[in-house]
């Protein structure tokens, strides 16, 4: 009881993070067989390697012991392109609360979630004002930086 709890905290912090409705099939999700500290590691190396900025990671597991709940190690990392983040502020500023691109990372036992929501989701927010594929292509970046990581040992 307690875990599922713990899930549907996390489901409901997925969901408040990001304003659009998401189903199922518009999550990217991945699992590493590699404990938390080394995903984490793997995680950060596949961002640069990629060509983003790994701009903050936050703790969130803190917040959740704080209210009670028995939780392992979960972040957000924040990350993304500066100068593409700050085009799309100017051309299209409802997609500021979207940016920067964002993935949340948590430990299961002795295996680590990585879960995000799918960028391509961001085209309809975005509308006229970007180009829709810069949206394809940061889908393609992260459904790679997931594949990197769940390969990872």
């Amino acid at each position: 009881m307690k875990r599922f709890r713990i899930y549907a905290v996390l489901m409901a912090l997925l969901a408040w993070q990001f304003a659009v409705p998401v189903n199922a099939e518009e999550i990217l999700m991945a699992r590493s067989l590699q404990p938390f500290p080394e995903t984490m590691l793997a995680l950060q190396d596949s961002i640069r390697d990629h060509g983003y900025t790994l701009s903050r990671v936050q703790r969130v597991d803190i917040g959740l012991t704080g209210m009670g709940y028995k939780t392992d190690k979960y972040r957000i990392v924040f990350l993304g392109k500066i100068d593409e983040v700050r085009e799309m502020a100017v051309k299209a500023p409802q997609m500021i609360p979207y940016l920067p691109l964002k993935i949340s990372i948590f430990a299961e036992d002795n295996q680590t979630i990585l879960i995000t929501s799918n960028p391509g989701l961001y085209a309809a927010v975005a509308g006229d004002a970007v180009d829709p594929a810069i949206f394809a292509r940061w889908e393609s970046d992260l459904r790679s930086i997931f594949h990197e990581v769940s390969l990872s040992e």
